[in-house]
């Protein structure tokens, strides 16, 4: 890459994703617009740029991966959603385009069926990217409704690379095949985790994993990424699966910064190309529609059918790639790769503040969209009974198992815990804890929970602080003026957002962990003497 640019390139992502910010969108729509307009002094895309581009993309299905259980792939809210929405889709916008044809349209009078139902097939792809960068910021991507999201793109990526596969006129290699032997490497790769260590190798380790299982997939004529995404699920069940994922998340972070880069680079579109890629744009919320709808018919309740369908609300760069495979066949018009960026940069652009959103927009609107729920509801999403407990503890990551211990030790059988995520549910559980699933940013929760008068104590330890201010503001609204609600917060400022919105006690988890190891220390400095 030409060093020169490279400070370019840093700044102007930098300082537009900054100027988003501050106006309460993701910094992912000033890296879009960052890159438009640096195609529009001339600056273009490059072999380099892209090549980190694709890391980045490498390093965030490995990181999925790495959170993945492939029996909840198996889940029909999971896989006959996106069957069903990807083949309605299709039909549907394929018919639409041949009748603009018909009508008259010349921006789409070079299509015919076959290549109709080609564009169709890629605008029923979502972003992986997009929405695993929302959930992720807003802490939701270990939520019911996140993970449903999540395993709907990853079955739509493994029906990208079957399309891949034939598309472009060759089968995998024979030796593809042997690539089932990799699971009897599993043993050997978590005792390679577990003598590392948690320094540098540990990270040398998590970038060697993904660029190895690429590029052994890509060697067989298989998607590169999807090799990295089926290896990070093989490493899943290790003890240190969270931590390799947390140490990779600043370099994912940085290289997605390319990949959104890369899409503004694409080119500058002509006036006829932004209004068909406008037209486009108008079909998205008849996708958000038929992903609610779906996901209301498979038992999912009205709430985490919104946020999952929010979060898919977009077009997926997958678009491009097709586009790609299109014009280099001769199928496509080199204008349509032009049309397409477009789209998928405005989705991405207008998805952002409803998601940023989607809690409030549930709220407004709760009542008009639990009309279309079923009776039924799927595991993890029906009522909760908390019994007779008089103390919540919200969280059960490290800080809240360490919360629920002492108040338990204290205080009895009278408290309990819930978090969002079905497996640190489970790990709690078979220790004993009294811990059920539940996402307590849901304003619907109040419906779900009978603890509106019983619980006395709320203690918010959720690694999110954005969520303990949402909790914090739900409880207040739900629950009695004595109830006591506690919080912890990594820094000053949060620590007074907290108090604002009627905390009464916030425990600055950086501060106060001083004074507490020194208080264990004098206690047992105390009990010597």
């Amino acid at each position: 890459m030409n060093l020169p640019l490279i400070p370019v390139l840093i700044a102007a992502a930098f300082f537009c994703g900054l100027a988003v910010k501050q106006v309460g969108l993701p910094p992912m729509v000033g890296f879009l617009a960052a890159g438009f307009i640096l195609h529009v002094f001339g600056i273009e895309s490059n072999e380099d740029l892209e090549t980190v581009a694709n890391f980045g993309v490498t390093l965030l299905l490995f990181s999925i991966g790495l959170k993945l259980k492939i029996k909840n792939l198996l889940r029909p809210e999971i896989w006959a959603v996106t069957t069903l929405h990807m083949g309605v889709t299709v039909v549907v916008l394929a018919m639409g385009i041949l009748a603009l044809r018909t009508a008259g349209w010349s921006a789409v009078a070079g299509l015919d069926l076959p290549l109709a139902l080609l564009l169709s097939f890629a605008l029923s792809f979502s972003s992986t990217v997009f929405a695993v960068k929302v959930l992720e910021e807003k802490g939701e991507n270990g939520s019911l409704h996140g993970r449903i999201a999540i395993g709907i793109l990853i079955m739509q990526d493994l029906l990208a690379v079957i399309f891949i596969a034939f598309s472009s006129g060759k089968l995998p290699s024979p030796w593809a095949f042997a690539l089932f032997g990799l699971i009897l490497l599993r043993p050997l790769l978590f005792r390679l985790m577990d003598r590392v260590g948690h320094g540098e190798l540990f990270v040398l380790l998590g970038w060697l994993f993904p660029i190895a299982a690429a590029g052994l997939f890509d060697l067989v004529g298989l998607k590169a990424d999807l090799g990295a995404l089926l290896l990070g699920a093989m490493l899943a069940g290790h003890p240190k699966s969270a931590e390799l994922s947390g140490a990779l998340l600043g370099f994912k972070d940085l290289f997605l910064v390319a990949f959104f880069l890369t899409i503004g680079l694409a080119g500058t579109p002509t006036p006829g190309q932004v209004g068909v890629a406008l037209v486009l744009v108008f079909v998205v919320p008849l996708k958000v529609a038929l992903y609610y709808l779906l996901m209301t018919r498979f038992r999912l309740r009205a709430r985490t059918a919104t946020l999952g369908s929010l979060s898919l609300a977009n077009y997926s760069e997958f678009g491009l790639i097709v586009g790609g495979i299109g014009v280099a066949n001769g199928w496509l018009e080199q204008e349509w790769l032009a049309t397409l960026a477009v789209a998928v940069s405005l989705t991405f652009a207008l998805a952002s503040p409803l998601n940023t959103l989607g809690h409030d927009l549930f709220a407004r609107y709760r009542e008009w969209l639990k009309r279309f729920e079923g009776e039924e509801r799927i595991p993890g999403d029906g009522p909760i009974d908390p019994g007779q407990a008089r103390i919540a503890v919200i969280g059960m990551g490290r800080v809240g198992q360490g919360a629920y211990d002492y108040l338990n030790d204290k205080h009895g059988e009278v408290v309990i815990g819930m978090d969002h995520d079905p497996e640190v549910v489970s790990a709690n559980v078979a220790v004993g804890r009294n811990v059920f699933v539940g996402d307590a940013t849901d304003s619907d929760f109040e419906d779900r929970a009978v603890m509106e008068n019983e619980i006395q104590v709320v203690l918010l330890a959720m690694g999110d602080h954005a969520a303990n201010v949402i909790v914090a503001e739900l409880m207040r609204e739900w629950g009695r003026a004595d109830r006591l609600i506690a919080a912890s917060a990594r820094h000053s400022d949060q620590e007074q957002e907290l108090k604002d919105v009627g905390v009464d006690v916030v425990f600055n988890f950086y501060e106060d962990a001083g004074s507490g190891f020194a208080r264990r220390a004098d206690e047992l400095l105390t009990a010597r003497s």
